[in-house]
């Protein structure tokens, strides 16, 4: 089993816990392309840096501001792990951030700057997921979302993804080229391993003849209506009856995704706390693989409110499976 980190400084808000490997079982990758990080409330930050866990203590980071992300880098551009590092690295370096225009507007600068790093290294660009939650002190989370890693809700409602991904089923659901129960049978019902945007990358969604250097935000004004309400950068409205996964695509790497997916809120049933979490959905890999498993790198990062902070009641119905 990985190593699960726990003990984060999240109380009396949130219990968070995380763990990343190279793989499951004896379907290994060479490497852990893999990363997240982790910001506590006192300005604890974890994040994996050569592939072991790196701690360090942010100065002057105000208490009770926190960050969580989850990262995938793409080897197959090339220094998929030295990106999605880079990315960890600057999300150090971020200043707290109490909107989501603000958070848009470093993570822009973040982009660009890595873009121009990254220029001078031979082979194609490279690029990583980001899929992170900004915590500010007193306010609700602040999503920001780039590529196929997912932010999902596990709940009452099943286990309900809150994050659009970047693939080209999406880039044909934005032209009106598929509908809903298509995009959804494409998208979580098979897995390809295509993506239409990543950081550092750049996007395919402006053009999707060439790739565009900007990142391009899925916003309610160009997704189709069975999408609008799940925009890549908003003001996240959590459950405090739920639990909140942040993963990467090797956890749904089959042959049936959704029903591996569907199958979460069982495994997690009764878990005392988001380590026990962390630990069930990383065994439940390793005591019945589903069919078609990929060799994939796997990051789960898990936050659960707890009661000394409200919940931001959910006035909005979540997408589930398409309806009939």
């Amino acid at each position: 089993m990985p190593e699960i980190l726990s003990g984060f400084q999240f109380a009396p808000s949130y219990d968070v816990a995380v763990a990343s490997r190279r793989g499951s079982g004896l379907l290994q990758r060479a490497e852990n392309q893999d990363n997240f990080v982790v910001i506590d409330f006192a300005g604890q930050a974890c994040r994996l840096l050569g592939q072991a866990t790196h701690r360090a203590i942010l100065a002057g980071w105000p208490p009770g501001h926190g960050r969580l992300a989850v990262l995938d880098g793409m080897g197959g551009h090339g220094h998929g792990r030295e990106a999605a590092e880079a990315v960890a690295a600057g999300l150090l370096a971020i200043p707290p951030c109490r909107t989501a225009a603000e958070l848009e507007r470093h993570l822009d600068l973040l982009h660009a700057e890595l873009q121009r790093r990254f220029a001078g290294e031979p082979g194609a660009r490279p690029g990583t997921t980001l899929t992170m939650l900004e915590l500010p002190e007193g306010g609700a989370p602040l999503l920001y979302h780039v590529g196929d890693s997912r932010l999902y809700e596990i709940g009452p409602q099943g286990a309900v993804p809150l994050t659009v991904d970047h693939v080209p089923a999406t880039a044909a659901a934005l032209a009106g080229r598929l509908d809903e129960r298509s995009w959804w049978r494409q998208v979580h019902g098979a897995h390809a391993p295509q993506i239409s945007q990543a950081f550092i990358l750049g996007n395919a969604f402006a053009d999707p003849a060439r790739l565009s250097d900007p990142l391009f935000a899925l916003t309610p004004l160009n997704l189709p209506s069975w999408l609008s309400a799940l925009p890549d950068r908003r003001v996240l409205q959590l459950r405090a009856d739920a639990a909140y996964l942040l993963a990467t695509d090797g956890f749904w790497s089959c042959t049936a995704p959704d029903r591996v997916v569907a199958g979460w809120p069982s495994v997690v049933a009764g878990a005392p706390d988001a380590r026990s979490m962390v630990e069930r959905l990383f065994g439940a890999l390793e005591d019945a693989p589903p069919a078609g498993l990929h060799a994939d790198n796997l990051t789960a990062l898990v936050l659960r409110p707890l009661g000394g902070r409200p919940a931001h009641a959910d006035e909005t119905a979540l997408p589930g499976q398409p309806r009939s």
